[in-house]
């Protein structure tokens, strides 16, 4: 197998076939790929005062990953001008353009692409990359998803048939939807074959827009599949996708029978994260692969030491070998994780991992008609952090029908920007359908943080849990 260290330069098509011949690449020839990107990588970040600092006069093809120090998205955002190798790319720059919708999905600058971020740590976040960058996501995707329906593959191996529906949160820079958007801008002869539909609306008008398209692939978050999946039980959703994609949120075994079950359809889950979209994928046997070639994952404890294969770490640090505009080395993104510590059956010496992700609660309240409406979590989550700004927070249910917004020490605290979330939030919920709602908010200098030492940001009360049949 021969493969170069780095995108840079290359045309995607290089990099599709890169990325295929590495598919079934051994361990070692992974390991000796990373080592090769890695040094690409370090020298490209030599390109920054942030990471040259660090690494001036160092032998960069030598110099151990662990011999570097920890970064996070705190750092990275105070130091956003140090971190960057285009001096054009300023945050200043970047959060102007994000906050104009009608650009999502068109570069910035003209030529890079960005996303936004909170994040499981409430800290917002803005991430760059160059073409390169993403057509290395773009190949992982492409070419290493297991397709449930390998006939249909088999027959039409780019999905030019498929009638693809992203549903999530679409009104803002967020990884998934400015990806989509893209896609779409640059086949616009596939265009019609897509849609972004947005998680925020009420659910009948999803469902409306969903049974209108009849999508053959449906790609959304594990709780959104849940909600849409009893909407079909129910007999009111007609649609009926032949593949479910998941992803961005910790997806159970009940979850995904649950969805399997309404649908007749089998479930393809992923891990990735705005600092690298494709972390890992999952094989036919049900198991996450790392995109150790171009992504390096380190499970850690809380002192940054590795953690055994088998065990779950505290904390993961990520370093992204494909981003060579705002280099991600050892970067802390907070989840945890297990490494297997068997290969897989399937064949792939790529790496095996489990997350713990997020495991935020939907929130079943009364409806305007008698019935129960479930409000999902990362579309409150987005309500609160788009429209209101806060993202320090925990939204918790403490009865039927009462709802309390506790703000931590970093979220403003104003009585304006207090009222306006329960404003929001009360909106929201009366466009899904739910009233009588008393909402409250509370101001605290810590917010809990749940056995796992995250915050679990959507709480619902004990007994009023959404209930999954299966």
């Amino acid at each position: 197998m021969s493969a170069a260290p780095s995108a840079e330069g290359r045309s995607p098509q290089w990099i599709a076939l890169d990325v295929l011949s590495a598919t079934r690449a051994s361990a070692q020839e992974i390991e000796a790929l990373q080592r090769q990107r890695l040094t690409a990588l370090l020298s490209a970040a030599l390109g920054t005062r942030l990471h040259r600092r660090v690494l001036r006069g160092r032998e960069l093809s030598r110099l151990p990953l662990a011999a570097l120090p920890v970064t996070n998205k705190t750092q990275l955002m105070r130091h956003f001008a140090d971190a960057v190798t285009d001096p054009d790319v300023t945050l200043d720059a970047v959060r102007e353009f994000c906050a104009d919708p009608r650009r999502i999905g068109q570069p910035c600058l003209g030529r890079y692409w960005v996303w936004e971020s909170s994040g499981s740590t409430g800290q917002p976040g803005w991430f760059v990359q160059d073409d390169a960058a993403m057509a290395v996501y773009d190949a992982l995707e492409a070419t290493r998803r297991h397709p449930p329906r390998p006939l249909a593959r088999l027959f039409d191996p780019l999905g030019l048939a498929e009638r693809y529906a992203f549903v999530g949160a679409i009104d803002g820079h967020f990884a998934s939807v400015v990806s989509v958007r893209r896609l779409m801008a640059a086949q616009p002869w596939l265009a019609s074959n897509w849609r972004c539909l947005s998680i925020l609306q009420p659910t009948s008008m999803l469902v409306a827009q969903l049974d209108e398209f009849a999508p053959t692939i449906l790609a959304t978050y594990p709780t959104a599949a849940v909600l849409l999946a009893s909407e079909a039980l129910r007999g009111r959703l007609q649609a009926r996708p032949e593949e479910v994609w998941t992803g961005g949120e910790t997806l159970s075994p009940v979850m995904r029978a649950h969805v399997e079950q309404a649908f007749g359809a089998q479930v393809r889950n992923s891990y990735g994260a705005s600092e690298f979209l494709p972390i890992a994928w999952e094989c036919g046997q049900g198991r996450l692969h790392v995109n150790a070639d171009w992504v390096i994952l380190e499970a850690v404890d809380a002192q940054h030491r590795p953690v055994p294969a088998g065990q779950l770490s505290h904390t993961t640090l990520l370093t992204n070998l494909a981003n060579h505009l705002q280099p991600l080395i050892r970067f802390d993104i907070g989840d945890r994780i297990v490494f297997g510590a068997e290969p897989c059956g399937c064949g792939s010496a790529l790496p095996v991992l489990e997350v713990q992700g997020r495991c935020d609660d939907m929130l079943v309240l009364p409806g305007r008609d008698g019935g129960p409406v479930t409000l999902l979590p990362l579309a409150l989550s987005t309500v609160l952090e788009e429209d209101a700004g806060v993202f320090d927070f925990q939204l918790r249910q403490t009865g039927v029908r009462d709802l309390q917004l506790r703000l931590g020490p970093d979220a403003p605290q104003t009585p304006a920007v207090r009222a306006r979330c329960r404003r929001l939030l009360a909106d929201f919920a009366a466009a899904q359908g739910a009233v009588g709602l008393r909402i409250s908010t509370q101001l605290t200098g810590q917010l809990p943080l749940g056995r796992s030492g995250k915050l679990k940001r959507i709480v619902a009360a004990p007994g009023t849990r959404a209930r999954i049949r299966v």
